[in-house]
């Protein structure tokens, strides 16, 4: 069964529609690439897919693990590169409530962000940058 259905709704516009859960997405070329900015654009989408995945997958060993991550927010800058036109970098900040953590849970948080599946997915070009504020 396939996962999602997109179509160009025209002006630089896509609409995706997630099959499953029924929730539509609308994405925007940026400013910088004639678009309007208005929406998340596709490379907005990718930065937000990586820090999404970091965050889930953290929250799943956590909870295995008996740690908290409740509250952890994520400012993610997006750079892009030319020559061609991509992604140069990610950059991560993660900033985890107060809940002092241990030494092995830090470790445990940050192997695991570096290895989520987007992380995993990216081009080797693409860097990843994480910062962890605990």
């Amino acid at each position: 069964m396939k996962t999602i259905e997109t179509i160009y709704i025209g002006g630089l516009r896509t609409k995706a529609l997630h099959v499953r859960s029924g929730n539509i997405l609308i994405t925007d070329a940026p400013v910088e690439n004639q678009g309007k900015g208005e929406y998340f654009s596709p490379t907005d989408l990718v930065a937000t897919a990586l820090g999404s995945c970091i965050l889930t997958t953290v929250g799943i060993v956590a909870g295995r693990e008996n740690f908290n991550i409740d509250d952890t927010t994520l400012d993610i800058t997006k750079i892009m590169a030319d020559n061609p036109r991509r992604i140069g970098e990610i950059i991560i900040e993660m900033n985890f409530p107060r809940n002092d953590y241990t030494d092995l849970q830090k470790k445990l948080i940050e192997i695991t962000a570096r290895g989520c599946p987007v992380a995993r997915s990216l081009h080797p070009d693409v860097k990843q940058t994480i910062i962890f504020n605990y």
